[in-house]
This record gives structure tokens, sequence and C-alpha cells, in this order.
């Protein structure tokens, strides 16, 4: 175990936000190849596996690191996180690059919530309260697409709801992986969703995938090996610094999700969007910070009740 280093934690969380919104926009690209979203979380999945292998195999860890006690716990959240994986890769090609980021941020929300019903986990009026102002900026961020009071363009709607929909499936995959962490090893939980995840993503061959050109082949390939990167600089942050600490840096995404969405799709986001992405931004951090204090006080508590001597 590396002994804490918070700086490096922190660098290592921001390079993979980088990285996994630099991928989120190379599957976006392929959008405009007519390439489904089970075609690319096929490619998403399959070009991750030696990545992730090669990065075992490094640590030493190859022989210890893919053994499982629990395989369909493994199944089960993949299953759900694919499916929240393909809803995330449709809403890309419905909505802008800054809508879907800003949808997005509803999950760790939504953990919160499906914590308390299927973990019971106690929630604390703090939390709920945030919870309630993150999900009001989701519904802003919403608004302009379930408005009841003019036509709206139904594709975009349906967008809005996919994103939404991969949010949810987000979150409840979180679930899983809290279960899954108690007897599993990170790197078996990373692996086994990548071998998941490809197998689902071939079994919709038969759906419509089509034969893409040599650039949006590149792409492909090139969203399923920057994600395996992003992975494993994600699953090193967690390993130098506490989650509470690296957590707020996920929000850099939606700086990266402008600058990408403006200067390579030529997506700039509405007032709308940046209001709504404020308030989920600002509740996420709120619920983390809390956490963080509250995992202090505990510390505190527990080092006074140890005798000494």
């Amino acid at each position: 175990m590396p002994h804490p280093n918070p700086m490096q934690g922190i660098l290592l969380k921001c390079a993979s936000v980088a990285v996994f919104t630099v991928m989120a926009a190379m599957v976006k690209a392929t959008s405009e190849g007519s390439v489904p979203p089970g075609q690319q979380v096929f490619f998403r999945s399959v070009f991750a596996i030696p990545v992730i292998l090669v990065w075992l195999a490094f640590r030493g860890e190859l022989s210890v690191g893919l053994r499982t006690v629990r395989p369909m716990g493994h199944f089960y959240r993949g299953i759900v996180g694919t499916t929240s994986m393909a809803l995330n890769f449709w809403a890309l090609a419905l909505l802008s690059f800054p809508e879907v980021t800003a949808i997005g941020y509803a999950a760790p929300l939504l953990v919160v919530i499906f914590a308390a019903m299927f973990l019971g986990e106690e929630v604390r009026l703090f939390r709920l309260s945030m919870v309630g102002v993150g999900l009001t900026g989701v519904l802003i961020v919403l608004s302009p697409q379930l408005r009841l009071d003019a036509p709206a363009d139904p594709w975009r709607t349906l967008g809005a709801v996919v994103a939404f929909g991969g949010a949810v499936g987000a979150a409840l995959a979180q679930i899983f992986v809290r279960r899954l962490v108690q007897d599993e090893r990170t790197s078996a939980i990373v692996f086994w969703f990548s071998v998941t995840s490809t197998i689902l993503g071939l079994l919709t061959l038969p759906f419509g995938w089509v034969m893409p050109d040599a650039r949006t082949a590149a792409l492909l390939v090139g969203s399923g090996l920057l994600g395996g990167v992003a992975q494993i600089l994600l699953t090193s942050a967690y390993r130098f610094a506490d989650a509470s600490l690296v957590a707020p840096f996920e929000y850099v995404s939606m700086l990266l999700a402008i600058g990408i969405g403006w200067y390579v799709f030529s997506e700039a986001p509405t007032g709308v969007v940046l209001a709504g992405a404020a308030l989920v931004i600002g509740a996420g951090i709120a619920i983390i910070w809390r956490e963080r204090q509250l995992g202090l006080e505990r510390s505190r508590q527990r080092k006074a009740m140890t005798p000494q001597g």
C-alpha cells in the first residue's frame, strides 16, 4: 500500500477526469458516423481489457487481481453499468456535450438515495437537503427539453430522458460496487465489468452495427484504450488519497466539456445549463465536504476512546 500523497491523488484524479472526458468526446464524434450505442459500448469495453491486463501484469497482480468469489455480483453490476453506458452514449448523440455532462452529475446524488433504500445507510437532513438542491439543478438543465407550454424538439426531449436514465443506471451500478468491494479486489471489479460490457455490447451486433470508415474506427478503438487508461488513473488516485478529498475534482469535467463542446462540436452551453450545473456541483461538493467532516470527527472520537500508554 503506497504512502498517502494527497497532491498525487488529486493530480491522478484530474488526469482521469480529463481522459474520461476526451473518451466521451471521441464516442460523441463516432455518432456522426451513425455508430449505434451497442457498437460504441463494445469498442469502449473490448479495447480497455488489454490496457487493464498490462497494468495488472506490471503491478504483479495478474494472478490474483482477476479472482472472484462473486461472479453473479459482477454479472448484475455489468448489466446495470452497461445499460447506463449505452444510455450515456446515446444521449451524447442527441444533446450537447455540456448538457450530458451536467445531467450525469445527478448520479452521485442519486447514490445517496439508493444507498438509503437498498443498503440501509442513514441519510441525515443535511445530505437529504443537498440532494434536493442538486436534483433541482438537474431539473433546471432538463427544463428546456421538457417544457409543456411550448413545442420542443422530440429528439432533444428523448436525449434528456435518456441522459437522466443513464445517471440512474450509474447510481445503481455504484450500489452494486459498494457490495462487491466487501469481498472483491478493485482490479477484479474493473476487469470483469469490461468483460461483461464487451459481451453485452457484442450481443447488439444483429441490431444495426455499421461498417465504420478509418476515422470512425480509430475513434472507436481510441475510446476503448483511453477508457482503460482513465480507469487505471482513477483507481490509482484512490490509492494515494481519500475518496472524500479527490471526489470534488470530478467537476473539472464541466470545464473540459464546455471547452471541448465549443471547440470540437461548436456547442455553446446556455445560461440555463450553466445555472443548473452550478447548483448540482455545489450540492455535490457540500455533501462530500460534510461527509469528510463527519469522517474526521469519527476518527477523533475513536482516538479519544483508545487507551493510552
